[in-house]
């Protein structure tokens, strides 16, 4: 029997550049990045078995190495992980990453800007 579920990494902090303004480009920002994946949980529910299940230690660090090159767009961002994530782990069918930056200049109050890119194999 398939046991589908989950696997989320939420809440990864960096302290990066990305934006448009010169003065994002100079001070950065804090930005925090989300990982959701839909998988087949059946294997490692019954081993027990890192080798059996995604390592989200990975995709941390495949996350940060993104968010250490700046970018003017969120978009942008957000579109290399996934690039990465589905280059690092080509097994991975169905997952998103959400991308937000704390504070974003625009000309009233925001607390978040965000981006959500998706990737499905078909």
């Amino acid at each position: 029997m398939k046991k589908n579920g989950t696997i989320e990494l939420e809440g990864m902090e960096f302290h990066s550049f990305h934006g448009c303004l010169e003065s994002e480009r100079r001070d950065g920002n804090l930005f925090v990045v989300d990982f959701k994946a839909n998988l087949d949980l059946s294997k490692p529910a019954e081993t027990d078995s890192l080798d059996d299940t995604l390592d989200y230690g990975k995709i941390y660090d495949t996350v940060a190495r993104q968010m250490q090159i700046p970018s003017d767009l969120l978009e942008h961002v957000a579109g290399r992980i996934v690039t990465e994530i589905s280059r690092e782990f080509p097994w991975l069918e169905d997952f998103s990453v959400r991308v937000s930056k704390r504070n974003p200049p625009v000309s009233g109050p925001a607390t978040w800007s965000r981006v959500t890119l998706s990737h499905h194999k078909e």
